[in-house]
């Protein structure tokens, strides 16, 4: 690997996250570091760029490209290996913050908690009937994606007692997931399962994963939680799964035009719930991040592969 990274422009498109400021702070014993708005700022004085979105001047402007997420479905990856431009990710930092908090979905809805504080801003005092309210022990949950997000959430909800089973690309065996599926059988992994937890990168083969003939498949009683990319579920026919009892719910943090628009049917739903594509969130979400910088700056200067390394 041939590259000299003497100084890092950190987007301001981070700032949706965290502050680009506290990044800043935490690199500049390691590099030259400077907040820019890269849609307009020159390039130039940068080698590479920390950021969250994508604009078209990092083609010709800059050597290394660093992703705060762990997606990269924004990010024209044929174009930047045309360019030479080397493209890396944040995959494994995410999976503790986002595995707790598809924890908290599950607890909303199984102590009913959801309800609770629906009930709370309207000052009713409403307590589940007998029977709705259940313990999370013994359920079986589908985790559809098992790289790094996944597997932190195979860590969680194998933690509390339920039952895990997964899809997976490869089809081969992970510890604590007691069945592993190719995605040929993606319909027989969900089909008995409480909850269905979708955890897979966005590329051709999982747009709308999630869409009419997969609902029916499910459970009636089902739980959807979305914690991949919006664009892996055809929100119309989750709406219309929905409208027609056929699921018992879903949260979700990803949506396919963000942020959700006021007119969406979703927000009616009294079963759905909503975050604001924050579920990986955490105070040390920029030090994870100036981590991962650390590290392929070292790489950088003794020669080693990037960490993450996309293109």
């Amino acid at each position: 690997m041939s590259m000299e990274v003497s100084s890092i422009g950190i987007d301001r498109s981070v700032s949706a996250v965290f502050p680009p400021e506290q990044l800043r702070d935490a690199l500049t014993d390691a590099v030259e570091v400077a907040v820019i708005d890269a849609g307009n700022d020159p390039l130039e004085p940068y080698d590479a760029v920390v950021t969250m979105a994508y604009h078209e001047s990092y083609l010709e402007g800059v050597h290394w490209i660093h992703s705060i997420q762990a997606g990269v479905d924004r990010f024209p990856v044929d174009e930047l290996r045309k360019h030479g431009v080397t493209l890396t990710n944040s995959s494994g930092i995410h999976g503790p913050a986002v595995g707790e908090t598809v924890i908290g979905y599950m607890l909303s809805f199984a102590r009913r908690l959801l309800p609770a504080v629906k009930s709370q801003t309207h000052r009713e005092w409403s307590p589940p009937a007998w029977d709705d309210a259940y313990t999370l022990a013994n359920e079986r949950c589908c985790i559809v994606g098992l790289g790094t997000l996944g597997r932190g959430i195979v860590e969680r909800t194998s933690a509390l007692g339920l039952n895990v089973v997964g899809v997976r690309r490869s089809g081969e065996p992970l510890d604590e997931v007691r069945t592993v599926y190719p995605p040929d059988d993606l319909h027989t992994a969900i089909r008995d399962s409480k909850f269905v937890v979708l955890a897979v990168p966005l590329v051709d083969e999982t747009h709308h994963l999630m869409s009419t003939k997969e609902f029916a498949a499910m459970r009636d009683d089902a739980i959807l939680i979305n914690v991949a990319r919006g664009p892996v579920v055809d929100q119309e026919a989750l709406g219309d799964a929905l409208e027609a009892e056929a699921l018992g719910g879903a949260a979700l943090d990803v949506f396919e035009a963000e942020p959700l628009p006021e007119e969406s049917p979703l927000w009616e739903f009294e079963e759905v719930l909503i975050t604001p594509h924050c579920a990986g969130f955490t105070e040390d979400y920029y030090r994870n991040v100036a981590g991962l910088v650390r590290e392929n700056l070292v790489n950088i200067d003794t020669g080693e592969e990037f960490v993450n390394r996309i293109v």
